[in-house]
């Protein structure tokens, strides 16, 4: 990741994870918010699935509509995910992870790069047994993946009471 003056320094720095834990969150958690410049110059975030690989973020999308128009009106994005939340024993509030991520997002043009990317989401999200080859001839052509790479990131933890 490359940083720069761009990015703000956490204002609460004592709650700040290290880089590693905050990309293990990256690794497993299930869902994220992606968020680009919409229509008009509004924020436009999106929940969505993603998987994280190598340095890198990638989200699948159709090949049509709001999120892609606005990637490929502009690259810069934000990506934040949040981790399960816990319970400590005897506490009645939740201790939470998040993790967001600054950086650039553009579609994989490459064919074999994308299924193989699309392999990988499936490989995060359908449950063993699911006939994800069967799923890829028949999804795959109509499916765009997006890579996201990461300029800046910062997780914190809280606890939210």
């Amino acid at each position: 990741m490359s940083e720069t003056n761009t990015f703000r320094p956490m204002r609460r720095f004592r709650q700040e994870l290290p880089e590693e834990e905050s990309i293990e969150i990256l690794k497993t958690a299930p869902r994220g918010f992606l968020s680009v410049i919409g229509d008009g110059g509004y924020p436009y975030a999106v929940p969505i699935n993603f998987v994280y690989e190598d340095g890198r973020i990638y989200f699948h999308c159709a090949k049509e509509g709001h999120k892609l128009d606005a990637v490929r009106a502009c690259d810069k994005a934000c990506f934040t995910v949040i981790d399960t939340p816990v319970k400590e024993p005897g506490d009645w509030w939740y201790h939470v992870r998040s993790v967001i991520c600054f950086g650039r997002i553009r579609i994989v043009e490459d064919g074999a790069q994308r299924d193989a990317r699309l392999w990988t989401l499936g490989g995060k999200y359908f449950p063993q047994g699911y006939d994800i080859e069967r799923d890829m001839q028949q999804n795959a052509p109509r499916a765009e993946i997006l890579e996201f790479t990461i300029e800046h990131l910062s997780g914190k933890r809280v606890r939210e009471k």
